[in-house]
């Protein structure tokens, strides 16, 4: 039986107010906690510390008795137990002032939601989200954000780092090269920007709207989760990976016995994308900073990793991070190596590490 000091303040609503590389929560969001229980916003886990910083904040009775006439107090209460900070505000969950907070955040949400509606044809059409059904479509696209851009305006430039998938709409884009020109030309339906989330490498080309254009965004961190809570977008994903693979494959020439190179020009995602899309049957010797590893294909299949002590699906996933380095890839295994079992589907492991790489990095 709560105290009456704790029931006081039991219901109550906090909405976040400034965020600084939180991997979970965006500006916006809210939290309510009623009759002793906390409700996170839909789709996202709830973080320990965050839920920690709540309840003690709703036990600190005495801080609750600054507010604005509005509802939203003065005193702000922080989460920085992680690899972010974040910063959010008490909102009351009584009187008018909540009310119309209430009603005015769902006039915006029916209102977001009607105009993505008028785009929902177009979303259901799109190849990406082909395996969810029209429920699941709604959910995710209740996640998506509309931003406009005039022509002939930046989008992304060379070298930003990705933070964001992008949908086009309306309008067209234009992928603009080094000397000026471009190079190609994106339209309604054409998405953009999910290498960068999927590989962790910056930006790679410089994307301008050609006329007034409407985007739908996804954030990196809400992408994060929309993969976990739909693995089926998963497949739809490594296909992308593998693709670009190929066409980086088909640039510098197929990969064959005794091919070297450097891990700032091909990321160690898309090299071994590249042996298991090809079906080759070696090991690559990478030489970085920290040391040596040493990764073994059979016909396309992870069988063998090591790198500083650590080995199997512990040993990849740490190398999914690396960006900097050498490596060189020989064809061919002893009697002894052919006979190693695979480690486990390559797909699923890719997408468990690039989670990984995602999280560690914030």
């Amino acid at each position: 039986m709560p105290s009456k000091k704790t029931s006081k303040y039991r219901d109550a609503i906090f909405v976040v107010t400034e965020e600084k590389s939180c991997p979970i929560y965006n500006i916006g969001e809210e939290f309510k906690v009623e009759n002793s229980g906390l409700s996170v916003p839909e789709g996202k886990p709830a973080c320990l510390l965050m839920v920690q910083e709540l309840m003690k904040a709703v036990a600190e009775h005495k801080s609750m008795k600054q507010f604005s006439p509005y509802g939203v107090q003065k005193l702000r209460f922080e989460c920085g137990g992680c690899t972010g900070i974040i910063r959010f505000e008490f909102k009351k969950e009584k009187e008018f002032a909540t009310l119309q907070m209430k009603l005015l955040a769902a006039a915006e949400q029916r209102a977001k939601m009607r105009h993505l509606d008028k785009f929902y044809d177009l979303l259901r059409k799109l190849e990406i989200f082909e395996p969810l059904d029209d429920n699941s479509l709604r959910d995710l696209s209740g996640q998506l954000k509309i931003k406009d851009y005039k022509a002939n305006k930046v989008i992304l430039r060379k070298g930003d780092p990705g933070t964001h998938l992008y949908i086009i709409l309306e309008g067209k884009v234009a992928v603009i090269g080094d000397n000026g020109q471009t190079v190609s030309e994106m339209f309604s339906g054409d998405i953009f920007g999910e290498m960068s989330l999927l590989s962790g490498e910056a930006v790679t080309t410089n994307i301008h709207s050609r006329e007034d254009t409407r985007l739908a965004s996804l954030s990196s961190k809400d992408f994060k989760h929309v993969l976990n809570r739909y693995p089926v977008l998963q497949v739809f994903f490594y296909r992308m990976l593998v693709e670009r693979a190929q066409a980086n494959s088909m640039r510098s020439g197929t990969i064959s016995s005794g091919m070297s190179g450097r891990l700032s020009d091909i990321h160690a995602v898309e090299l071994f994308q590249l042996i298991n899309s090809s079906q080759k049957t070696g090991k690559v010797v990478l030489s970085l900073d920290d040391g040596n590893a040493e990764v073994t294909f059979n016909e396309g299949e992870l069988v063998q990793t090591r790198y500083k002590g650590l080995s199997g699906k512990e040993a990849f996933f740490a190398l999914l991070a690396k960006n900097e380095g050498n490596f060189t890839y020989s064809s061919g295994l002893n009697e002894e190596e052919k006979q190693l079992e695979v480690i486990g589907g390559f797909m699923g492991l890719v997408m468990e590490g690039m989670r990984r790489v995602d999280e560690q990095s914030g």
